[in-house]
C-alpha cells in the first residue's frame, strides 16, 4: 500500500474547507487528525482524507451517519 501525506493547502483545496475550519473540525473530532512531521510542519494521510469525503457524500443522500 502506498500512502501519500498532504500539507494544509492541498487539503483545503480538496475538501473546499478553508485552514481554519479544517483546524477547527480537528479540534471537534469531526476531521481527520494531521500527523507531525516536525516542529512546524503537519500533513495529513490523502486516504483518511478521501475516506472523510467518502462519508460526507454517503451522509449527504441520506445514508448513514457517524
Amino acid at each position: 500500500m502506498s500512502l501519500k501525506l498532504l500539507k494544509i493547502n492541498k487539503v483545503s483545496e480538496i475538501t473546499g474547507l478553508g485552514r481554519s475550519t479544517i483546524y477547527a473540525r480537528v479540534a471537534e473530532e469531526t476531521f481527520p487528525k494531521p500527523i507531525k512531521l516536525g516542529h512546524r510542519s503537519s500533513a495529513w494521510v490523502e486516504s483518511e482524507i478521501e475516506a472523510w469525503i467518502e462519508t460526507r457524500i454517503a451522509i449527504s443522500r441520506g445514508g448513514s451517519h457517524e
